[in-house]
């Protein structure tokens, strides 16, 4: 039924991804990507993972074929995918049908001990069972797995052969049912035009396709469900405000077509300053002299001028965004942080779900901080656009009482954030000792950067987690209090988690699991109550 929550302890991955650069330099671009997105799922190890392609086989799909075929048995095949023995895949590789082809790839991956999952048959109206591996391709249109539709040439008649549209499949796990949809959004045409007015005449193209798709989704045919909504989107920050912001003090210069009279180009230059160039416009050129301030604070300065989502604040939720804009980056593979200079860097790659999805990942409004929502290979060129993700156990969160989380914070201080009231704490944390005895270990913070998550090795007298030392010092614990086994699926070694009872502490599924209870009395010991999160 619609709406109740997944089994606990199911890990759920969604990936968004525009992938057309991968396609035009396979060797570098392609390997960059898929060692980062490897290393994101042996990290989380999710139950369920979800990657929705845009711009599958790049500009030329003719051309890239090989480069497809290539990439889609590395990702079904590959090491880091051996755990995962379903899968479904939807590309749409009709590139000959002007009227039916979106360019958009979904890819499904179900990890070996996940159980009662099952999907939805939309031309039989039930749901079957998942089994083995396919992969469907060519008439989508013909696939009852799936809903496609490409939107209509006249949302969009500046793009004589647009590729824009959706593909819509619906799961059941664990008596849960969600629709997930892959969507691709008209872009800016041209800088210049968007430029014109605020909201610009794209963010109206835009909200109208978006609109479109809600609705269909939500429509009388079928049985409502919650849904995610992920891909790119091609929000846009709205440029006039932002130009209006990074030019206050500046002239404008108008440069015109010779033959035509029409603006080809606008140049805004310091009032003082030997009137230095701050920004130069053109169609497909926005190039400001300080990138900066699109990277400081991940950008979140420029949040401000990110509206486009606000019109549906009633029918779609996003978790806070804290990662740099996420398009568009440079094409250089040794230039993994640049953008590159033709439109204004914005968060265009989006996971957006509705009002029910979000009770689905969060249980209170509490816990909305320990979601985690990113952007993949933050100093690696992966294409033009950085690959966003969400991951987070669907249906967990505490039953009764704070679950509790270390994060680096300033001055090297851990900070043990709760439900109601973060605070700036000591990590006090009890490992198991050699020989099995029990200590208490003070962790000392001071050379993790602030806002970053960290775990623990098992060691005794120091300890290093991606790539930074802590020191130890050494406590007796006593008397020794109710806990259970667990580990972390990115240290090697094992630690040990605690909870107020006999049952498992709330770990967080995608970034912990709980294995086996240990009896009370043993002597593996931890503080009652807390939760580490990686």
């Amino acid at each position: 039924m619609a709406g109740k929550a997944a089994a606990p302890g199911t890990a759920v991955l969604l990936v968004t991804a525009n992938v057309g650069s991968l396609f035009d330099d396979p060797e570098n671009l392609q390997k960059n990507w898929l060692r980062e997105f490897y290393q994101v799922v042996h990290t989380h190890r999710p139950h369920f993972l979800a990657l929705h392609c845009q711009e599958f086989g790049g500009k030329n799909y003719e051309a890239s074929m090989s480069h497809v075929d290539k990439f889609v048995r590395e990702l079904l095949s590959g090491d880091a995918m051996k755990e995962y023995n379903r899968a479904r895949v939807y590309l749409d590789e009709n590139y000959e049908s002007q009227e039916h082809f979106t360019a958009l790839g979904s890819f499904y991956f179900l990890h070996e001990s996940l159980k009662n999952i099952s999907q939805f048959d939309f031309k039989a109206k039930k749901y079957k069972k998942v089994t083995g591996k396919e992969i469907y391709s060519d008439t989508l249109e013909s696939t009852p797995m799936l809903e496609k539709e490409k939107f209509p040439q006249d949302y969009f008649p500046e793009c004589k052969w647009s590729r824009k549209g959706f593909i819509r499949t619906r799961w059941c796990l664990a008596d849960c049912a969600f629709d997930l949809v892959n969507i691709h959004l008209f872009h800016d045409a041209s800088n210049l035009v968007a430029w014109e007015t605020s909201p610009s005449v794209y963010s109206g193209i835009r909200h109208k396709a978006l609109g479109y798709v809600l609705d269909r989704i939500i429509d009388q045919r079928f049985e409502k469900a919650s849904y995610f909504v992920f891909g790119d989107f091609n929000f846009r920050l709205d440029s006039k405000s932002v130009v209006e912001t990074l030019c206050t003090k500046a002239t404008m210069q108008t440069v015109r077509a010779a033959d035509t009279n029409e603006v080809v180009k606008l140049i805004f230059r310091e009032s003082d300053n030997d009137r230095k160039v701050m920004l130069q416009l053109e169609k497909k050129l926005f190039d400001y002299f300080n990138q900066e301030v699109f990277r400081d604070d991940n950008g979140t300065a420029l949040l401000e001028f990110d509206k486009e989502l606000s019109v549906f604040k009633d029918r779609l939720y996003e978790l806070d965004i804290s990662f740099p804009p996420s398009y568009p980056y440079s094409e250089d593979s040794s230039q993994g942080r640049q953008y590159m200079n033709t439109r204004c860097p914005a968060w265009c790659d989006r996971v957006l779900m509705s009002p029910s999805a979000k009770e689905l990942i969060l249980r209170s409004e509490s816990e909305e901080k320990v979601v985690t929502y990113d952007h993949i290979g933050p100093s690696v060129c992966m294409g033009d656009h950085k690959v966003t993700e969400p991951r987070r156990g669907l249906g967990l969160g505490p039953r009764g009482g704070p679950w509790w989380a270390f994060q680096a914070g300033p001055e090297g201080r851990a900070v043990v954030g709760f439900p109601g009231s973060p605070a700036p704490l000591l990590c006090l944390l009890s490992l198991l000792h050699r020989g099995g005895q029990v200590g208490l270990f003070l962790f000392n913070f001071n050379k993790i950067p602030e806002g970053r998550w960290v775990g623990l090795d098992r060691q005794v007298g120091a300890a290093e987690v991606a790539g930074h030392s802590f020191t130890i010092s050494k406590r007796r614990l006593c008397p020794p209090l109710a806990i259970c086994g667990g580990r972390f699926l990115n240290v090697h070694s094992s630690i040990f988690l605690a909870s107020d009872g006999d049952h498992p502490p709330p770990v967080r599924a995608g970034e912990g699991r709980v294995t086996d209870p240990v009896p009370r009395g043993k002597h593996r010991v931890f503080v009652p109550g807390l939760t580490l999160y990686v």
